[in-house]
């Protein structure tokens, strides 16, 4: 009972706090004095010689520093789908959870979707929260308060007043104790393949960056933005895969300056679609706009080197491998990508190359604060990842990458956890043609919300390509379908209990 009575007092007093201003904000503090102070030669208390007893010097008085507080995050299963909570539903929760540890409430009582009925629990000690924690990855019928500070990207976190805990902690209302300052926040979005030529490019007419407009705002909103280009921006060569050789106007540039690309990952089997003369061009049209890439380069050594995006201090780096083929492997004088053979395409893993390149992970890693690695790799048309896939993701991580991002096979495909690295093994087609089949004509994106050098947030955005393969963000059912595939093949944290 002293137990509860006290988590009560700590969440209430937080949550009062909050009421006086925001963290970072200064404190209230009282007026000065505006007494005239006492003659520093009269003792204090003796009777001077008008009769009066001369004032008690005032103690100078330190400002006291505001307490550091942090978000209290409401957090679910990774694979609930979440709606916002309104501000006095979430304070009104913080305050029943802190009296009664056994609450159980409707899920419709915060507004989320799904039906059914929470168990609420609330944690306010770090080691009592990832205790908590490690119930929500198991059961998706609990819902856990928690400090911010324990929070990972193996649980899906809910917005209180349209506000995130760990995107915008700062103006987030719900508040806890914190002992230590909060790391800079730094948010990086990743999407699929990016095809803007053939098919899309004559639905795009004499606007070529007509596809990534209804997403340019969301996608530039990212302090770091990439995607992989699925295609050259020459086509001055012969075309190596017949009518599946892509090429794009190099003018779709704009339109990834519009999206907010910082780098195109370039590890993929369209690249050399049109000859090494036509590759070139389109690395040197790349260096030429200023715009970075990862994963393919004239020779080897520069499709191997990373990409290393710095926001506010935190610095983010890029490797890409590519399993598929058609594009030529980089060697010491010809253009190519950072090649990585394994099934189904390239043959059997090959472990020199899984040295080579989890040797150059783990060099990153010593100078970066996150390594992200981008493959392309798995079977075309399936929600199941190659064993191959793991294999590779379970040294990648184990390399010292935080996250692995994958793509090529045009669908989505499930997570996992590996060396506490998160995997994603396919986000699907971003912007493809592919409207054969419904899984080729949606995908998602995901949202990454980093603290100093911790994943605190992976997110995924679901959409569908329309008529003119622009991609559209959807909610709904639509949504729960989609993200019901990724599900369907996840492991871990991320499979649906």
């Amino acid at each position: 009972m002293r137990a509860r009575v006290l988590a009560a007092v700590v969440v209430l007093a937080a949550l009062t706090a909050c009421t006086a201003g925001q963290p970072g904000e200064p404190g209230r503090q009282s007026s000065p004095s505006t007494s005239a102070a006492p003659n520093p030669s009269t003792p204090a208390g003796t009777v001077t010689p008008d009769g009066s007893t001369a004032p008690t010097t005032p103690t100078a008085v330190t400002p006291t520093p505001q307490a550091l507080t942090q978000p209290l995050v409401l957090t679910v299963h990774a694979t609930r789908t979440v709606a916002d909570v309104p501000t006095r539903t979430a304070r009104s929760l913080s305050d029943r959870a802190a009296r009664n540890q056994k609450l159980t409430i409707r899920w419709a009582e915060l507004e989320q979707p799904g039906g059914g009925r929470a168990k609420v629990r609330l944690a306010t000690t770090a080691a009592g929260a990832r205790a908590l924690l490690k119930d929500v990855r198991a059961d998706d019928s609990l819902l856990a308060l928690v400090p911010a500070e324990v929070v990972d990207a193996t649980v899906r976190v809910l917005t209180v007043g349209s506000r995130h805990p760990l995107r915008d902690p700062a103006r987030y209302p719900l508040r806890t104790a914190a002992s230590t300052r909060q790391p800079q926040v730094t948010t990086v979005t990743i999407v699929g393949d990016v095809m803007l030529g053939r098919r899309v490019a004559r639905a795009s007419g004499d606007d070529p960056i007509r596809p990534l407009r209804s997403t340019a705002k969301r996608l530039a909103s990212a302090e770091i933005t990439v995607g992989n280009l699925e295609s050259t921006l020459s086509d001055d060569g012969s075309p190596t895969q017949g009518g599946d050789s892509f090429h794009a106007d190099p003018a779709i540039i704009k339109g990834l300056r519009l999206a907010g690309f910082d780098t195109v990952v370039l590890a993929n089997n369209h690249l050399g679609d049109y000859g090494q003369r036509a590759l070139r061009q389109t690395l040197a049209t790349l260096r030429d706009a200023d715009l970075p890439y990862v994963g393919a380069g004239r020779d080897l050594k520069e499709a191997r080197r990373p990409v290393i995006i710095t926001r506010d201090g935190v610095r983010v780096g890029f490797i890409a491998t590519e399993s598929i083929g058609e594009t030529p492997a980089a060697t010491a004088d010809r253009g190519g990508t950072n090649r990585l053979n394994m099934p189904p395409r390239t043959g059997p893993l090959n472990e020199r190359q899984l040295d080579r390149i989890t040797g150059d992970i783990a060099k990153l890693s010593q100078r970066v604060d996150v390594v992200i690695v981008i493959p392309h790799w798995g079977t075309q048309y399936t929600h199941v990842p190659e064993a191959s896939q793991r294999s590779a993701a379970r040294a990648f991580a184990k390399a010292g990458a935080d996250l692995v991002i994958g793509g090529h096979p045009h669908w989505v495909q499930g997570w996992e956890q590996m060396s506490g690295a998160v995997v994603v093994h396919s986000l699907g087609n971003f912007v493809f043609d592919m409207d054969f089949q419904t899984k080729t004509m949606e995908g998602i994106f995901v949202e990454i919300v980093l603290w100093g050098g911790a994943v605190k947030a992976v997110e995924p955005v679901p959409y569908r390509l329309d008529s003119r393969f622009v991609p559209k963000v959807v909610k709904g059912r639509q949504a729960e379908r989609i993200l019901a595939d990724v599900w369907s093949t996840s492991r871990g944290p991320f499979a649906r209990p």
